[in-house]
């Protein structure tokens, strides 16, 4: 498997599936390898992520990382970590923030790379979303109802927020996400890189 990822990386880095709908153009942004047991499934790369091509190099990436107790070192370590956004170019303004994902990009590459990595790896579903399209339709019909029930899915996956500044305020109204999940979830991250 491990000499499929370089053809899955070129393909798409290629992708200009989503051009006409995309106002920056396509600049495909993730992460992989075959051996990253953290997976990351965040919303679609803003602004500052599409003009560096970094992916979470922007402040929810710092907030994210507080959140997993993963150093930048391992965040941006492919052979650790994979960053696969729910959509993988900017989609444009909408009013409040950023438009949704492109709903094509998901269905399009998403299968192809989960294959490629290892089955016990851990799963952040990084906003709704993420969420919406990988939790069962009856994990909650909210992000609070969907995160606070971490338990169901925990150690494989964990829902959490995005990690806008926004968040900051969510944070203040849960206080349970700072002392159940995040413990729970930066246990298991430590756990699976030690182990890789």
């Amino acid at each position: 498997m491990p000499d499929q990822v370089p053809a899955l990386q070129a393909e798409v880095a290629a992708c200009t599936f989503c051009a006409p709908h995309l106002p920056l153009g396509p600049r495909p942004i993730t992460q992989f390898s075959a051996s990253a047991r953290i997976l990351i499934i965040g919303q679609a790369p803003g602004t500052k992520v599409h003009a560096s091509g970094i992916p979470w190099a922007d402040d929810s990436g710092d907030r994210l990382r507080a959140w997993t107790g993963i150093g930048a070192d391992q965040f941006y370590d492919p052979a650790k970590v994979a960053l696969v956004p729910m959509g993988f170019c900017y989609p444009g303004k909408a009013a409040g923030g950023d438009a949704p994902p492109r709903p094509e990009c998901a269905p399009r590459w998403h299968a192809r790379i989960l294959d490629l990595l290892p089955a016990d790896r851990i799963t952040l579903l990084v906003g709704s979303y993420a969420q919406q399209y990988y939790l069962p339709k009856d994990a909650g019909s909210t992000l609070v109802d969907r995160v606070r029930g971490f338990e169901r899915f925990a150690p494989a996956i964990f829902p959490t927020p995005h990690p806008s500044w926004r968040s900051v305020g969510w944070m203040k109204r849960n206080p349970w996400f700072e002392m159940e999940l995040l413990p729970r979830l930066r246990a298991a991250i430590a756990a699976h890189l030690a182990d890789g």
